[in-house]
């Protein structure tokens, strides 16, 4: 596990000093071109025996006697007892842009004492936005995937089968009202925010339209004067900056998940000169008791005589010194050198920061 760690980050290092150009649209946000968060509350029906117990879950009685008098069934005074229906919540994202008639994907969560979703089917929910308003209608088959097995005295679940998806579940009924024809301006936010990126950036757009388009107005954003592109329309715009290719610059980063052992280090990243030991030490005791017999004709009494054998081992491969300006590859091959495993590395690097002679910045998860 060790060397196909190490093979990986070596791999990563000369990935990276390829320094692959990126798609601009991978770097940055439109503003304005985002979507909306949808939530509801619903039934889902069908389900076999897993559904919500009514004496725990009440409000899934009130939701389906709503639901039925509003399809002409009076259900008022009776007492319910299904199990196979669950409340749920329905969650989706309306997509910028999103037509009426359009199909999204929704999530749908069970938030009683349901046991699984699976195979059941969401009644008609209405999806809302932040201002109250319906924006979709989601309904269909949910697919969930979790597994649930019980039996008498024992119960296995592998996954979540009380949460499941609809994939093209809820038609959009509502469009957001945005006039992208009108806009003059244009903001593109970094997500991950950095000067020299967002300076490409705005030299491959400039030099894209042979003019003052673009402008950087701090490591984060740029901004575009849309009415001197020359074009158009904003789309028509965007359309063309979008798949121009900017070689982006990142922090030196060294991040470490202590549960699982795993380091991730950036390209960038550089060690100044310092000498590493690492090495461990073995305690071993062994017990090898021995009894001793008395002499023939004798009236004495056999003896059990202990006998311990303790020792200490130091194994280690020494002290290694690594030379100023180590790149990533240098320090790959020499924690190689010295055989440790990942949590033992994770050490050396704590160490190695402390010591003030990791030029990144230290994660630890």
């Amino acid at each position: 596990m060790n060397r196909l760690l190490l093979v990986f980050l070596a791999c990563l290092a000369a990935w990276s000093a390829l320094a692959a150009p990126v798609r601009i649209k991978d770097l940055v946000e439109f503003d304005g071109v985002r979507g909306n968060d949808l939530v509801g509350y619903g039934l889902v029906v069908g389900l076999n025996g897993t559904g919500d117990g009514i004496r725990n879950a009440p409000f899934t009685e009130e939701i389906m006697a709503n639901l039925l008098e509003r399809l002409g069934v009076n259900v008022s005074g009776e007492q319910f007892r299904p199990k196979n229906v669950a409340a749920v919540f329905v969650t989706a994202a309306l997509p910028p842009f999103a037509r009426s008639g359009g199909r999204i994907d929704v999530t749908v969560s069970a938030i009683g004492d349901a046991k699984s979703l699976l195979g059941g089917t969401l009644v008609m929910t209405p999806l809302s936005g932040a201002d109250g308003e319906t924006y979709a209608v989601a309904q269909g088959t949910i697919i969930a995937g979790g597994i649930v097995a019980e039996g008498a005295a024992a119960r296995v679940v592998q996954g979540v089968p009380t949460a499941g998806v609809i994939p093209s579940g809820a038609r959009v009924e509502r469009e957001i009202e945005f006039d992208f024809t009108t806009v003059s301006s244009l903001r593109l936010a970094l997500r991950a925010p950095d000067f020299t990126t967002a300076a490409r950036i705005e030299n491959a757009i400039n030099r894209e339209f042979g003019h003052q388009v673009a402008m950087m107005t701090d490591a984060g954003t740029v901004a575009l004067d849309l009415s001197r592109s020359r074009m158009g329309s904003p789309a028509h715009v965007l359309g063309r900056l979008e798949n121009l290719l900017v070689e982006p610059e990142t922090r030196a980063r060294v991040i470490v998940d202590q549960r699982s052992g795993t380091i991730v280090m950036g390209a960038d990243v550089r060690i100044s000169r310092v000498a590493v030991a690492q090495g461990n030490l073995t305690l071993r005791v062994e017990e090898a008791p021995v009894a001793v017999q008395p002499n023939p004709f004798s009236q004495g009494e056999t003896v059990v005589v202990p006998r311990s054998t303790a020792g200490i081992e130091k194994g280690g491969a020494g002290l290694a010194e690594v030379a100023a300006g180590t790149s990533l590859s240098d320090v790959v091959s020499g924690l190689n050198a010295l055989g440790v495993a990942p949590h033992d590395m994770i050490d050396i690097l704590k160490t190695i920061n402390a010591a003030g002679a990791l030029h990144a910045d230290f994660l630890v998860q």
